[in-house]
């Protein structure tokens, strides 16, 4: 599923460019989409010094040199950078789909890049939801056994056997809460790009995650489309608390967000 290659090169490291939201100030603060106090500015997810290259041929080409990165808890991060700056680079090593030559990843602070596949392979299932530009639903299946894949995957067979049905209730509710409750044994070859992307959505909230990841959610959209699935992103944030961070190239799209981070030649530009 990773399209690291899409993405490259020149970099030091450097603090990260984040422009402060100007919403929630102070240490601690009461807001309408939390029943009680949160800390501001707590960072979920963060990079030390990245690198990561790749190897092409008998070249090595250089996608991250040394990036730092953090993600506050309760906020929506872009990373925002032109095609090869190494933004979907950085969004596959935070969510274990890689794993950096150099550098440190860490969640909640407990570093994860040097976990045994297995516990990133769990680490990913259970906290990560990944949203992609071009969905990557499975052609054969429907909605709704696209939206229960990754709940199949983290029990296994007979786990999930037992509690099939609250796991389908759960998938019912998160299709209906993407407008998609009337698309359930549809295929994805009958559904829009945007009810796909909407449908990856529900697929990547299905197991509760505490994070969202999402690369170019609007890339393969129109822009009416695009800022429905904006939308809708946005709602989870201020109603679930759900921090997300998302990769474009779209400035516009960017400024949507709490905070940038902006990429160039896989490295982080200073204001």
């Amino acid at each position: 599923m990773s399209n690291t290659m899409s993405d490259t090169y020149t970099t030091t490291a450097t603090a990260p460019a984040v422009t402060p939201s100007p919403k929630k100030p102070g240490p601690l603060v009461h807001t309408d989409r939390f029943d009680t106090p949160i800390e501001v500015d707590k960072p979920l997810l963060r990079t030390i010094g990245l690198h990561k290259s790749y190897r092409k041929g008998q070249h090595i080409i250089p996608v991250l040199r040394g990036v730092d990165f953090v993600a506050n808890e309760g906020r929506i991060t872009s990373i925002i950078g032109q095609s090869g700056s190494g933004k979907s680079t950085l969004l596959h090593l935070m969510g274990t789909l890689d794993v950096p030559d150099q550098g440190e990843i860490y969640f909640e602070d407990q570093r994860t890049d040097n976990l045994p596949i297995r516990q990133r392979d769990r680490l990913r299932n259970g906290q990560f939801g990944l949203i992609f530009q071009f969905y990557h639903l499975l052609p054969e299946l429907t909605t709704l056994e696209n939206v229960l894949t990754p709940a199949m995957i983290s029990h296994g067979f007979f786990k999930y056997w037992g509690v099939r049905k609250q796991l389908k209730e759960r998938a019912k509710h998160l299709l209906d809460m993407v407008g998609l409750g009337h698309r359930l044994n549809h295929k994805p070859r009958e559904l829009s790009g945007g009810e796909m992307q909407r449908t990856a959505i529900a697929r990547a909230l299905v197991s509760d995650p505490k994070v969202l990841l999402a690369d170019e959610p609007t890339g393969n959209l129109d822009r009416q489309t695009g800022e429905e699935v904006l939308g809708l992103l946005r709602k989870l944030n201020e109603e679930q608390g759900l921090t997300i961070v998302m990769v474009t190239h779209d400035q516009s799209i960017a400024d949507q967000a709490d905070s940038i981070v902006r990429l160039a030649e896989g490295c982080v530009e200073t204001v």
